[in-house]
């Protein structure tokens, strides 16, 4: 029955350490979160016809740009910007040069055709001006002009400069073109013009005049696409009211709908794909803490098993509370006992994965808790997880006894209920008395929930995966354990060497950072196999001869050497943890019993080395090696006589450099800097044990009578 039991265990273990277990745990971690995040995440799709009536109030699940709007109000913008005009100054420069060319002309021909007649001279006149001029200039005014002197014509040339230059530095659009060139009339008919010449002047200055004032198609569509650029985009809300309650959904409304993804189920890729990343980071997380972070004395796969196991609890715990949100309980989400999860995982495995694991149990909680509030996460919710889990991750940092698991729970209750205070208050939402109790009962609930669930799990993943946690180590070290009062009761002398065993050998484990709880429950119980015998063991010897005396060399040598072999057998009667089995068996390694064999010796026995030796295995651990070594150095300095420092460190150094040359520390992995630390430490803690005493005075014997 043993073997079929050891058979499957070793098997177990063999599943346990396949290397393809973590690929199988992460596909099988990704595959529930998926499938219980997949329809929280699910954009929901309305069965809505044009022109029908609304049952209910919708509103936008996300934020999302309405395009068409935002390009229907930039066009409206580049519409309102009226057309841009642009001041020509040249254009002054160009009427004054023309109106200058004109006099010039006269001039010319006036000098150069003397002798030929009036009406061949206007015709010259014509002849060299452009068709527009001859147009807008008389020939009664050409034949004044050819009749007046050359200082009339400068005088006049002058003054239709002037009136032009003065109009025309000033804006001149086309449809105040005549209030121009009235303008020019009003100011030559202030001017001293020659009487004769005032039509000719006036009728120059006006031809003269033009538009300075043009449209700019570059400056226009400059400020149009400035206008547009400025309008910001049109976005329909997360939360926004598309349509409310008995509304007719017109074009408009059911164009909004159509755009927030409402009416179709189109867009399912995106939530999708989304989700597979997030999954994904939460996978890439746990990968690399078990590859690269993972530093524990529980095995990898062990641990990613167990991880996997409360993880997969603490989600459907989630999913099943969630289903509540259907019969109006939108708030429901606040009794769910979150801090479970992570505590047993802190309990279990370690702190560090548990608060990875806090992040991603609250990241999944605020998805399936969504129901109620616009979008996919609920952000209120998702706080409210997170802070109540670490605060149990954190009460727990200090208190892994057992008994304090409760107090964790009380801790947690009441952080819930000022977070969810907190959250009322920031949000600013009015809740009746009855609400905000109902809020606060729920915080408490999960809060002493978390802890309720943890003392009851514990048990059954301690036993399950053969965990040893600081609880049960906490638990194996009381006084009134059956075994360690068989110890007490049957082999005083050895209980009290195993005491002093193990305040020894916690020191040295916690300085060279080892398990120093695990050193001493682990040396409580190491010499557990001396009940057996227990007068064959020189501390227990108290009054009576010793009985090796009377014994062979080897039969001595086996029962001392026994001890080792049948605590182990008894501690694994009575179920107690592999670590601790590992101890009593490994804590005197293959080491030479060295009193009997020389004693054999003597007698001229023939002999090995190897019949004296304990069967071993050699410490495989660090703790076991530490044992090993104070086990030694204890019964060593109880034996001095008049222990000091220098002798007792000496000693100390001695044990140690005997068992390193005797291969005692080859199977486990302390370095020679820890066992260099290892003997400081113990002998800082013998020195504490064995320092000097005053001596005091021996009462006199007359006092001795009185007092008796």
């Amino acid at each position: 029955m043993k073997k079929k039991k050891r058979d499957g265990k070793n098997r177990l273990i063999r599943m346990k350490n396949v290397r393809f277990l973590p690929v199988v745990l992460y596909a099988a971690i990704s595959a529930l979160m998926f499938i219980l995040l997949f329809f929280h995440v699910k954009p929901e799709s309305l069965d809505l016809d044009l022109f029908s009536i609304s049952e209910n109030t919708i509103y936008a699940p996300a934020t999302v740009e309405d395009q068409k709007a935002t390009a229907a109000k930039k066009q409206e913008a580049r519409e309102e910007v009226p057309d841009q005009y642009t001041l020509k100054k040249e254009y002054s420069d160009n009427r004054v040069d023309l109106v200058s060319s004109i006099f010039d002309i006269i001039k010319e021909v006036k000098k150069e055709s003397t002798k030929e007649s009036e009406k061949e001279q206007i015709k010259s006149v014509e002849g060299k001006l452009t068709s527009d001029v001859t147009d807008s200039l008389s020939q009664d005014s050409v034949k004044n002009l050819l009749g007046a002197s050359d200082g009339e014509l400068s005088m006049t040339q002058d003054s239709v400069i002037t009136a032009v230059n003065d109009v025309m530095s000033e804006e001149i659009p086309a449809g105040k073109l005549d209030q121009a060139k009235d303008n020019v009339t009003k100011e030559l008919k202030g001017n001293s013009v020659p009487s004769k010449l005032k039509n000719a002047a006036n009728e120059i200055g006006r031809f003269a005049i033009i538009p300075n004032y043009v449209y700019d198609p570059d400056k226009t569509e400059q400020k149009r696409q400035e206008a547009a650029d400025s309008i910001q985009q049109i976005q329909i809300k997360q939360g926004q009211i598309l349509v409310e309650e008995n509304q007719l959904i017109d074009r408009e409304v059911y164009r909004k709908l159509e755009l927030t993804g409402l009416l179709s189920g189109a867009n399912i890729f995106k939530p999708v794909g989304g989700l597979l990343l997030l999954i994904g980071l939460f996978i890439s997380a746990l990968v690399y803490y078990f590859e690269k972070q993972y530093n524990n004395r529980l095995p990898k796969n062990k641990s990613l098993m167990l991880f996997s196991l409360v993880t997969a609890m603490v989600l459907i715990v989630m999913e099943v509370i969630s289903l509540f949100q259907e019969l109006e309980f939108s708030h429901i989400g606040y009794i769910v006992p979150i801090a479970m999860g992570v505590m047993l995982i802190k309990l279990l495995i370690s702190e560090r994965l548990a608060i990875l694991a806090s992040m991603m149990f609250s990241i999944c909680g605020s998805m399936m808790f969504n129901q109620g509030v616009t979008g996919t996460f609920n952000y209120a919710i998702g706080t409210y997880f997170l802070i109540s889990s670490i605060a149990g991750i954190l009460f727990l940092g200090k208190h892994n006894a057992r008994a304090k698991i409760l107090q964790a729970g009380l801790f947690v209750s009441f952080v819930n209920i000022v977070v969810m205070f907190t959250l009322q208050m920031i949000q600013n939402t009015a809740q009746s008395g009855l609400e905000m109790g109902t809020y606060l009962i729920m915080g408490a609930v999960s809060g002493i929930g978390s802890s309720v669930l943890v003392l009851g799990f514990m048990p059954f993943f301690e036993s399950g995966f053969g965990i040893l946690s600081t609880m049960k180590l906490l638990e194996l070290s009381n006084p009134n354990h059956p075994l360690l009062r068989k110890i007490l009761t049957e082999t005083p002398g050895t209980y009290h060497h195993s005491v002093m065993v193990a305040n020894l050998s916690e020191a040295a484990c916690e300085a060279v950072g080892a398990n120093g709880l695990l050193a001493r429950v682990g040396a409580y119980y190491h010499d557990i196999g001396k009940t057996k015998r227990p007068q064959y063991f020189i501390e227990n010897q108290m009054n009576i001869d010793n009985p090796h005396d009377k014994l062979s060399p080897q039969l001595s040598k086996n029962i001392i050497i026994a001890h080792a072999t049948d605590g182990a057998d008894m501690l694994r009667d009575h179920k107690m943890p592999k670590e601790l089995v590992d101890i009593a068996e490994q804590h005197h390694g293959t080491s030479l019993l060295k009193f009997f064999y020389y004693k054999a010796k003597e007698k001229g026995d023939q002999t090995t080395e190897e019949e004296f030796r304990y069967p071993g295995p050699k410490p495989q651990s660090k703790e076991a090696a530490i044992i090993s070594v104070a086990d030694s150095v204890e019964a060593a300095v109880r034996s001095m006589h008049n222990p000091n420092p220098e002798r007792i460190e000496k000693l100390v150094r001695g044990i140690i450099s005997d068992k390193l040359q005797d291969g005692q520390f080859d199977e486990c992995d302390l370095t020679l800097k820890e066992l260099n630390l290892i003997a400081k430490t113990l002998c800082e803690t013998l020195k504490g044990i064995f320092h000097s005493r005053i001596e005091y005075p021996e009462a006199n014997p007359k006092q001795k009578v009185k007092h008796s």
